[in-house]
């Protein structure tokens, strides 16, 4: 070989030998950075395909649940895609009828009420009583009987929590005293201011009948404490009331027979 054919052959070595030291770590380098980024893509890839694998699964599973169970078979795992239903309205623990019993002047009595709104209740009712009982007026001797008879209604109007006032009527007013009168023979009695004495030979003593009654209606006003229908749902409760019935004047009668001296 020529010595010019060798100065050429030496030198192109001698480049490819600097090439190859000095280009290999940066050609390394990219290749490495080439492969991290694949892998990042790969790894993307494949979460994205798990993701949508657990959706499968998870769909497959709640599409098979119900006929894994066997008839009369529930299951205490429910998974739902569907939104949550709203709560259940509160409810209204008040009752829509109350009876109750009581005691007053007009006697022994049975009510009921029905609410008509959350501060308004209507209630009716009847009353009883009889008693009897014997007593002396005037030098006569009486036997008297107390036949209460009543019925009423009342609108109660509740202002301040159990406080109301229960405007009404006594719609039936068949309360009444009846007594049966007897003087003995020879005893003295007094009758619109006027002394006098029972039969003295006995044969017709002074005897006779009275009675005492009331108009058949009247307006009463109550106020008290207390609801026969409470509100928050309990069975017993104990009212409280005081008022009265504007019944007007009585009308009394007196029958009297037998035999009578003036003194």
């Amino acid at each position: 070989m020529r010595p010019a054919h060798k100065c050429v052959a030496a030198s192109a070595f001698a480049a490819m030998l600097i090439f190859g030291v000095f280009g290999s770590p940066r050609c390394a380098a990219q290749q490495s950075e080439n492969s991290a980024s694949n892998a990042l893509l790969n790894s993307a890839e494949n979460s994205t395909n798990a993701s949508s694998t657990d959706d499968d699964a998870i769909a497959a599973i709640l599409d098979a649940a119900p006929a894994a169970l066997g008839p009369g078979e529930s299951s205490s795992l429910f998974i739902s895609r569907t939104p949550a239903s709203p709560p259940p309205p509160p409810q209204n623990n008040a009752a829509k009828i109350g009876i109750g019993a009581k005691i007053s002047l007009l006697g022994i009595g049975i009510e009921a009420a029905t609410p008509l709104s959350r501060k308004l209740n209507l209630r009716g009712g009847f009353n009883f009583l009889n008693y009897t009982r014997g007593f002396n007026n005037d030098g006569i001797h009486y036997n008297g009987t107390l036949d209460f008879r009543s019925a009423e209604a009342h609108l109660d109007w509740y202002l301040l929590g159990g406080f109301h006032i229960s405007p009404g009527v006594l719609f039936y007013n068949g309360n009444k005293v009846t007594a049966n009168a007897s003087v003995p023979s020879g005893q003295t009695f007094t009758l619109g201011g006027t002394q006098y004495e029972s039969d003295p030979t006995g044969l017709n003593p002074v005897t006779g009948n009275g009675e005492l009654t009331w108009p058949k209606a009247a307006p009463s006003i109550l106020a008290g404490f207390g609801n026969i229908l409470p509100r928050s749902g309990r069975h017993f409760g104990f009212n409280f009331e005081f008022g009265g019935e504007y019944m007007g004047a009585p009308t009394a009668t007196l029958n009297l027979q037998g035999t009578a001296c003036n003194t």
